[in-house]
């Protein structure tokens, strides 16, 4: 195939996801038949025999196998070194396609270029509302709205909770600050005049950073509700624990790297603050109510302990 004869370059991180990854290229072909595109799978040396799995029975599948997990980030930009196409889709595993969505996203894009980036509408498998495809981007008031419980009390406010949008229930299409990479549409020129993802994130916070410097181009990007997919999420990493210390490290790292120097001392205190909040609101929760104790104040236990090292971000160099 030509270098820029394909419309799209479909790319897929895998990581002991083996089921998932099969069922999600069966729908990707199932529901993707007048597109001309290529998949190219990187495997973060999985333990769970996804290579052989997909290399038998997705043969048109370029794979390439690592010895060791590079990190999403770092996994990305090396299969979209060899990418021909046009467009770049970033695609969990833990997703299903329906609804030839992957066509209506493409199109909604060339109806849009101005965006150079595009997400879609995710559902769970029983048909309910998934609201992690897109959110708006954390800022100093955003932070100060979580750490003192705005966002819950007043969870249907555009105002409180400016990341989520408030009640808005992604049915409408809308410029966003952040499309998720489970489902991220990106003009290849845009990727290429990025350098793709920032290798300094390991696993989360990416698509944020990505997005945040597409911005500052000009570009805006945009979600489409024509495009929906079944997103499982968190199926590489099976620790909620483990999972949140690193949200909070890539978020610190977020701060660190695009907030102004006065900044993020307000920013990384209110992290601290947030998570703060809730560890004693559970360790409450658990002394009235020991039966209501669950992995829920675990884990918020949990990143508390940690805090002296994900305050830190990934590189406290900035």
């Amino acid at each position: 195939m030509i270098k820029g004869e394909l419309d799209l370059s479909v790319i897929i991180i895998s990581y002991n996801t083996r089921k998932l990854t099969l069922d999600c290229l069966e729908s990707l072909y199932k529901e993707t038949m007048n597109l001309n595109f290529e998949t190219i799978l990187v495997d973060n040396a999985s333990e769970d025999d996804s290579v052989s799995a997909v290399k038998e029975e997705y043969p048109q599948v370029r794979v390439i196998a690592l010895k060791e997990n590079i990190g999403f980030a770092k996994a990305n930009n090396l299969a979209c070194e060899s990418a021909c196409g046009r467009y770049l889709l970033l695609l969990n595993p833990d997703t299903v396609i329906i609804n030839n969505a992957v066509e209506n996203i493409l199109v909604f894009a060339q109806q849009n270029q101005e965006a150079g980036i595009w997400g879609g509408r995710t559902i769970f498998p029983d048909g309910s509302l998934n609201t992690t495809s897109c959110y708006g981007e954390m800022t100093p008031w955003s932070l100060f709205c979580r750490a003192f419980g705005l966002t819950v009390l007043f969870r249907d406010s555009s105002l409180f909770n400016s990341e989520c949008f408030g009640s808005w229930q992604y049915d409408s299409v809308r410029h966003v600050s952040i499309v998720t990479g489970c489902f991220m549409l990106i003009k290849t020129s845009l990727w290429k005049q990025l350098e793709g993802f920032d290798p300094l994130f390991f696993m989360y916070g990416e698509e944020v950073d990505f997005c945040i410097r597409a911005k500052k181009l000009g570009y805006k990007p945009m979600f489409s509700p024509a495009a929906e997919i079944i997103h499982y999420g968190g199926a590489s990493e099976k620790s909620k624990m483990i999972r949140s210390e690193k949200v909070f490290r890539a978020k610190a790292t977020i701060i660190r790297k695009n907030w102004s120097k006065r900044s993020v001392g307000f920013g990384i205190w209110m992290l601290l603050l947030w998570v703060a909040s809730r560890a004693v609101i559970m360790k409450i929760i658990s002394v009235v109510a020991p039966k209501k104790h669950t992995a829920q104040g675990e884990k918020w236990f949990h990143v508390w302990r940690k805090r002296k090292e994900w305050r830190k971000g990934f590189c406290h160099s900035y």
